[in-house]
């Protein structure tokens, strides 16, 4: 059985796209850039707000200066409106609480900037005892980098043969290669399943209750 499962958080967790597309939106137009339709969201998102800023402005746009004032302006936004529209997937707070029933520990590693990590985890799910909450913070690298999975594990001492990932991206299948772990994708977040597959997850899940499975059968590789 899994010791440990590490979890992303937006795509994975919780449905952020709305909060997060309303964000982005106002501080283009606060900046004077055009908005985009939530729908384009999904493929914005993933390597954090500095990332997802650079891409929703026009190419010409795209210079320090510029992102910089974007993230003053969204970060302004979201801090104030981030659980309006965001809701934890269907069947994640029993899958959480099935897990914690069985020992195993739990951790979330996140491109999100740790503040709104440790809110939007603390407002969505108290009951859950979670050995660490890793965000984006200020000097340390970014998924796809390991470092975030190394740094919860350096909280959690666990054999990586005894850790699953959890996740909804290329980003996310990517961090669990370079760290040695198992990953597993799931089919109901913001990338679509070509993504995974083409990031060579080790397991493609459709519903929460799979993790389950994977977290109580032997010890992978």
């Amino acid at each position: 059985m899994k010791q440990l499962v590490i979890f992303d958080l937006d795509g994975t967790l919780l449905n952020t796209i709305d909060d997060l597309g309303a964000a982005a939106n106002y501080a283009l137009k606060e900046c004077g850039y055009p908005v985009h339709n939530i729908q384009s969201y999904p493929f914005f998102v993933g390597n954090g707000v500095t990332r997802l800023l650079e891409r929703v402005l026009p190419e010409d746009a795209r210079i320090s200066p510029v992102i910089e004032k974007l993230r003053d302006k969204f970060i302004e936004y979201y801090d104030s409106h981030n659980t309006e529209s965001t809701m934890p997937y269907r069947g994640i707070p029993e899958l959480l609480s099935r897990l914690h029933a069985k020992g195993i520990r739990l951790a979330v590693a996140s491109n999100k900037y740790q503040s709104a990590v440790e809110k939007l985890i603390s407002h969505f799910f108290p009951e859950i005892p979670w050995v660490a909450i890793e965000g984006q913070k200020e000097g340390y690298p970014v998924k796809p980098d390991p470092s975030i999975v190394f740094d919860i594990l350096s909280k959690c001492p666990t054999p990586k043969r005894d850790v699953l990932y959890v996740g909804d991206s290329g980003v996310d299948m990517e961090t669990a290669r370079r760290a040695c772990v198992e990953s597993a994708g799931v089919t109901w977040g913001f990338r679509p399943v070509k993504e995974l597959k083409e990031f060579y997850a080790d397991n493609i899940i459709d519903n929460p209750d799979e993790i389950i499975a994977i977290a109580d059968r032997n010890t992978f590789g």
